[in-house]
């Protein structure tokens, strides 16, 4: 019997796809009869064994290659492997997709990541102090302004006690007293109360009067607004202290020199998530702490005197005070004016798990959000370039076509040099060859007449890289970054000093599942990934090998063993939160 688990969302992958086979044998090409063939093998359990750590991965990179153990006090070399002895001959790694879409399992792995990392900045563990708790804390939603009427629902009043499944009665769209025409004819009114479901949220009611060079800048740019806004909001603050009499702190710098800062300072988890016309808004965490003049690295409570209340000024004054114009552009000389949405949203975090707005509700919010991308705006692609934008991009197609027809034509490039054939060549050319020289626009050494990377059937794809340096253009990202509709920044991005990193989680996992099978006994802490020299070192000197399963068969194995061993782990989730009396769903239940 076949599983009926879907293996991949993305059916152009490579050795992975649907597994609803249409014919009723199991031999042959299907994905039933590969499968069948791998669990006929004698080695099967030991190649379920081996592919145990990318299970359930859409697409796995294969690695080759030979792994030494050696001895690390006196280098002696213990052991040699080499792939090729092992099944498939290749080492399958999980690929590590944030995006939910393009690989749920590694999704989950990383959303679990993100919901312990961005709740420790809140109530401490994992190196964290938990005196963190004791921060003022708030949880500000950015939006971007208006580039034209879409539709949307509005409830002013919710009447529901549950906004997961709110069934409140909406107001009408856009309701007006006069049913005026836009000026190119089209209704610049809607009556309808939207259901949450219906397609045509976040669509313009006038294509064509909605300013969609406009949304892809601003998109592009984002990063940069948010930044100018968290430094106006510290200078707010520090001009705040001032006033309270409160004196700044003295640093020494490594050169001996004594530096005065402010004595307290603001650190941040954001996440960003795509609204459905396609515009970036933020999430964030906002943490104020304060400066250890011994020990500037530190975090320890801001003075005495500073709330929630003052934290909540300062991002409303920096909203509404920033912004600036992006630089000249040939089709906008004059730039575009970068500001935020009036919709601001700022909330204060409860630590004590009741309340509006706690802790874990917030982390929980935002790791859900940082697996996400522009599935909102119902836009699923890869990095484009000249072969395939043509498939997505269209200046008078919908509403997503025209933000990626924006993103390529904005994005080209302004500063091009005359064409090869126009350019001088040197005066004494020899046969074949001229002077060395340097490619004005890759940066080419060639002593060829015309440079041989910038011909012309490739120019097109050269203008998707990225920009060296990026100011010769600041508008070239938009088309490495066109599939996003402009957006090139993290989805998850934090400070410094709020919390842990990524890489710590990870190497955290990796030493417990390598002390797992040994005894340690109840509530002993994991210790950091180590190496002490009465062990041994497996140095791997591994090559890329290739993405995805072999056949369609192996992915249907390997996903179902997966599948599997989720619904054991959601099994003892439910188990654990039934003997503790806490809620299966919960992020900390999940994230345990």
């Amino acid at each position: 019997m076949a599983s009926t688990l879907d293996l991949t969302p993305r059916v152009t992958a490579r050795g992975v796809g649907s597994n609803a086979d249409t014919t009723a044998t199991v031999y042959g090409y299907t994905a039933a009869g590969s499968a069948f063939q791998r669990a006929t093998r004698p080695d099967y359990f030991g190649w379920l064994d081996h592919v145990r750590a990318a299970a359930g991965c859409t697409r796995p990179i294969r690695l080759a290659g030979s792994l030494y153990t050696v001895e690390p006090a006196t280098g002696r070399l213990l052991d040699a492997r080499h792939t090729d002895s092992m099944p498939d001959a290749a080492i399958y790694k999980a690929c590590g997709n944030r995006r939910a879409t393009v690989c749920p399992t590694c999704a989950q792995t990383y959303q679990r990541d993100a919901y312990q990392l961005l709740r420790a900045g809140l109530i401490g563990g994992k190196g964290v102090p938990e005196t963190v708790s004791r921060h003022p804390a708030v949880f500000p939603t950015f939006t971007a302004p208006s580039f034209g009427p879409v539709h949307n629902r509005t409830v002013k009043r919710h009447t529901c006690t549950n906004r997961r499944r709110c069934d409140c009665r909406p107001d009408p769209c856009h309701a007006r007293r006069d049913t005026g025409l836009c000026p190119h004819g089209r209704p610049a009114v809607c009556w309808a109360r939207h259901e949450p479901a219906d397609m045509v949220l976040g669509q313009p009611l006038c294509l064509d009067c909605y300013d969609h060079d406009h949304q892809v800048v601003w998109n592009l740019f984002a990063g940069e607004l948010w930044r100018r806004t968290k430094q106006a909001a510290e200078r707010w603050l520090a001009q705040l202290a001032r006033r309270r009499g409160i004196p700044p702190v003295e640093l020494v710098t490594p050169s001996g020199k004594v530096r005065k800062v402010a004595p307290v300072r603001l650190s941040h988890g954001k996440a960003a998530e795509f609204q459905a016309r396609g515009a970036v808004h933020f999430h964030a965490l906002v943490r104020l702490d304060g400066v250890d003049p011994h020990d500037p690295s530190a975090v320890v409570p801001p003075p005495a005197g500073f709330t929630a209340a003052d934290l909540d000024a300062a991002i409303r004054h920096a909203a509404a005070q920033v912004d600036y114009t992006t630089p000249s552009h040939p089709d906008r000389p004059e730039g575009w004016h970068i500001v935020w949405g009036t919709q601001l949203d700022i909330r204060v975090i409860t630590l004590t798990g009741h309340g509006e707005v706690t802790d874990s509700m917030v982390a929980g919010y935002l790791a859900k959000y940082a697996t996400k991308s522009t599935e909102a705006t119902g836009h699923r692609s890869t990095r484009l370039d000249a072969d395939t934008i043509g498939d997505y991009a269209d200046p008078d197609g919908d509403h997503t076509a025209r933000l990626i027809d924006a993103c390529w034509r904005i994005g080209r490039p302004t500063d091009t040099p005359a064409p090869l054939a126009e350019r001088p060549r040197n005066p004494r050319p020899r046969p074949g060859f001229v002077d060395r020289w340097e490619c004005p626009d890759c940066g080419t050494q060639t002593r060829y007449a015309a440079c041989p990377v910038c011909v012309a059937h490739r120019q097109a794809a050269l203008d998707a890289q990225p920009a060296k340096p990026a100011s010769v253009n600041p508008y070239a990202r938009l088309r490495r970054w066109a599939h996003m509709l402009g957006f090139g920044g993290h989805f998850l991005t934090k400070a410094r000093r709020y919390s842990v990193t990524f890489q710590l989680l990870r190497d955290t996992r990796v030493t417990y599942r390598r002390s797992e099978d040994h005894d340690q006994g109840a509530g002993e802490p994991i210790e950091a990934v180590d190496h002490p020299d009465d062990t041994t070192l497996i140095v791997g000197t591994l090559t890329f090998a290739g993405v995805g399963w072999h056949t369609t068969g192996d992915a249907l194995l390997a996903n179902t063993a997966a599948a599997l061993a989720r619904e054991r782990h959601a099994t003892g989730r439910e188990e654990l939160a039934h003997e503790l009396g806490t809620n299966p769903t919960d992020p900390v239940a999940v994230a345990a």
